[in-house]
């Protein structure tokens, strides 16, 4: 083994060890605790931008959905942290659909074999996804939001505000109960 490659080795080891992140190489790692948006920094959440296809759904736009409380949950199916989440996302959708939630799934590639809208598809039935998906191949709506990680959420008020922001897995109850709180805040 050459030194360089020794010493590569050695600082991969020591940042899988520290759960330091490589930008570029390991950005589904995400902040250990949520981001919430405070209400007095609420900012009104970007349109879907960019998207190439809309699964389960006519294409949306945030203005089609003011009134309602809207889940925006980026994610590819290659992502394991994404995958994990989704069993969660669908219980929520199947939850408060009837009561005014609508959760838009944004698939933002993170390879290239995950940009196939059949590959896609596939993922939809074997997670049985109903909700609406953006597949949003040129990141233009990731961007849009200035996303940085694989999942990230994002609670939507019925204004077209952001009210809640979380990168990564778990925070499931605080989801669901800020969810519950916006739908009963219009009931």
């Amino acid at each position: 083994m050459t030194f360089k490659l020794l010493a590569v080795s050695a600082a991969l080891v020591g940042l899988a060890v520290t759960g330091a992140v490589i930008p570029g190489f390991c950005d589904e790692a995400a902040p250990a605790g949520p981001i919430t948006v405070a209400a007095a920094s609420q900012q009104s959440a970007p349109d879907f931008t960019g998207i190439n296809t809309w699964f389960n759904s006519k294409p949306l736009s945030m203005a089609d959905l003011r009134g309602k409380v809207v889940l925006v949950d980026f994610w590819t199916y290659g992502c394991v942290n994404c995958v994990n989440t989704l069993p969660h996302v669908t219980e929520l959708y199947a939850k408060y659909r009837d009561k005014g939630l609508v959760v838009v799934g944004v698939h933002t590639p993170e390879f290239p074999f995950e940009r196939s809208a059949a590959n896609v598809q596939a993922a939809l039935k074997r997670h049985g996804i109903t909700y609406p998906v953006a597949q949003d191949n040129d990141s233009r709506t990731w961007n849009a939001y200035s996303n940085q990680y694989w999942p990230a959420q994002y609670i939507i008020d019925q204004n077209g505000k952001i009210v809640f922001q979380h990168a990564g897995e778990g925070r499931y109850d605080e989801i669901d109960r800020t969810v519950a709180k916006l739908l009963s805040a219009s009931s």
